[in-house]
């Protein structure tokens, strides 16, 4: 079974923690240990994990980004939004990670982000558990 979250972006490069939302899945559905896959299904935004303690790093992450892949740069595609695909390519629509006693298991510092490029928008994120 595949469950959908739900996530409001506000500006146009962000990255929204989705940790909690993930963890209340699992919760819900009792999962002790298992396999937890998360995809994305846009093309403009992508899934990423990275450090849950200090907020500075998700600036960090996102002007970088913006940096590299500047918005308007002489792209060919017409909606002006060439930039929001690439970041989206680099950064990855899926990740999988492994659950153990109950919780997501991480990294020190670790948290789950949905990585937004072409904001603001209501976005989704497909989580599927696999159990042993």
């Amino acid at each position: 079974m595949v469950e959908k979250i739900s996530v409001r972006t506000h500006h146009r490069n962000e990255l929204c923690n989705i940790t909690k939302q993930i963890q209340h899945i699992i919760n819900k559905q009792k999962v002790k240990d298992g396999i937890l896959h998360i995809f994305c299904p846009h093309t403009t935004a992508a899934l990423t994990i990275n450090e849950n303690c200090d907020p500075a790093v998700q600036s960090d992450i996102s002007d970088t980004l913006n940096k590299l892949i500047p918005a308007n740069a002489g792209y060919k595609h017409a909606e002006g939004n060439a930039d929001a695909h690439v970041k989206s390519a680099i950064t990855g629509s899926s990740r999988t990670l492994f659950i153990e006693g109950g919780n997501i298991s991480f990294g020190t510092w670790q948290g789950i982000y949905l990585c937004e490029f072409d904001g603001p928008r209501t976005r989704e994120v497909w989580v599927k558990i696999i159990t042993e």
